[in-house]
């Protein structure tokens, strides 16, 4: 099986592509020209490289490197500078989930989506409520801060647009809530929501273990049938 993977240089792209080769899968990642890539990427057969900028690929692109994939992962994000939070493209990460999903129409095949998003998005599907300070502060956000908006919008398209039943896309919302780098995987728990507040008592999530979670999705079918068309949100044990 084979897994076209979008932000595969950032840093828990990088992970998601490790855990999915160490499972067994063969990846594609599209990275820019000027990302620089792990040796052991070039030197592996079981890894195609593509080097171009993602909103530069137009639709029948898209499908051509979708063509031969079972699924595809995004963790694609903006870096957090001035430029990379109010510069263009601000719509980065939904733009890049529209396009994939409009791809797959074309493909007109089965295809699985993860999306890599964040505990601060709530799943509407589920009613979920946090405090009014909380939602203050996530009011406040969605004027500041676009990248934020960014993920919100992206988690909306797969949850309204695409929904339940869609007959060739199936898609996970993955929420970690506070990135931090470890160097291997650990205990880590999925929950449907979270379990504490991700803006008044931040959990922690290593990005190798979102890097394992999304390699489980995607190569362990029970894994996958369990979460289908939900949000689940990951912690670090």
């Amino acid at each position: 099986m084979k897994t076209l993977v979008l932000g595969a240089s950032g840093a828990t792209g990088n992970h998601a592509v490790k855990q999915l080769l160490a499972l067994g899968g063969k990846v594609k990642v599209i990275i820019r020209s000027t990302s620089n890539l792990p040796n052991e990427w070039l030197e592996n057969e079981n890894v195609t490289i593509i080097k171009t900028n993602i909103d530069e690929i137009s639709i029948n692109e898209m499908a051509t490197y979708i063509e031969d994939c079972h699924a595809v992962v995004s963790c694609l994000g903006h870096n957090i500078n001035l430029k990379g939070i109010y510069g263009q493209p601000r719509k980065l990460v939904a733009n890049a989930i529209k396009l994939v999903c409009d791809a797959i129409k074309i493909k007109n095949g089965p295809v699985k989506i993860v999306l890599m998003n964040t505990a601060g998005n709530r799943n509407k599907d589920l009613m979920e409520t946090i405090p009014l300070v909380e939602k203050m502060v996530i009011g406040l956000m969605r004027l500041c801060l676009p990248p934020h908006v960014d993920n919100e919008n992206a988690a909306e398209y797969l949850r309204s647009n695409i929904g339940q039943n869609h007959p060739n896309i199936q898609w996970v919302v993955i929420r970690p809530d506070s990135l931090i780098n470890t160097e291997a995987v650990s205990a880590y728990t999925i929950h449907f929501s979270p379990t504490t507040s991700a803006l008044l008592n931040p959990g922690k999530t290593s990005r190798i273990n979102v890097g394992n979670f999304i390699a489980k999705l995607l190569i362990e079918n029970d894994t996958w049938k369990e979460w289908v068309g939900k949000m689940p949100v990951i912690y670090n044990k």
